[in-house]
């Protein structure tokens, strides 16, 4: 009888941590579900004039453009400002860069195992698509993808053409965080001839 009576604790011992698990799991997804509509709300408000359109009440991000790759299938929202809060829902753009889509370099930067994790099959010549807040869509083409030192990233001093950066943390595979390698794609606008 006292076997029986272990086994019953034992059960009863893995069954409550694993329901809470699963509890977590479920939570973190439908949290994800959720903020996706919520942005793609706010993405609506802003194209229609309404600049920082917040997600929600309490956040402290706002949709800035669209960014697309359709040989991927990645269709994202660029999110203001890059801080690790704002990644967690898409990639975001840095405050000190052109805005996307504007002659300049555009600094966006997201985790490289979520949103950022297709950077890995961009390759030169590829398209990028981004649509403004002001419905304007450009093309940018990839023209080159890189492996540098966080602290070496240099990017093109060129203010008549529009450029992007996609930033990650490399490499794509790593079970650490962060480290001090970022993969760079860099791309510039495609002339309209």
């Amino acid at each position: 009888m006292k076997t029986k009576s272990k086994k019953t604790y034992i059960i009863i011992f893995l069954f409550i941590p694993g329901c809470w698990f699963i509890g977590q799991g479920t939570y973190i997804h439908a949290k994800a579900l959720v903020a996706q509509q919520l942005l793609e709300q706010a993405w609506v408000n802003v194209k229609a004039g309404k600049q920082q359109s917040k997600p929600w009440p309490w956040a402290d991000t706002w949709p800035v453009a669209r960014l697309r790759v359709p040989r991927l299938n990645i269709d994202l929202i660029i999110l203001a400002g890059d801080s690790g809060r704002t990644m967690a829902f898409g990639p975001g753009h840095n405050f000190a860069s052109a805005i996307p889509g504007n002659n300049g370099n555009s600094l966006i930067s997201a985790h490289r195992d979520t949103h950022f994790n297709f950077l890995q099959y961009l390759k030169p010549k590829d398209k990028i698509f981004i649509e403004t807040a002001q419905s304007e869509n450009k093309i940018f083409n990839v023209i080159s993808t890189k492996i540098i030192d966080m602290d070496d990233a240099r990017f093109i001093d060129d203010q008549s053409s529009a450029y992007i950066h996609l930033a990650t943390c490399y490499p794509f595979d790593s079970i650490i965080p962060g480290g001090s390698q970022r993969y760079i794609v860099s791309a510039v606008e495609q002339q309209i001839q």
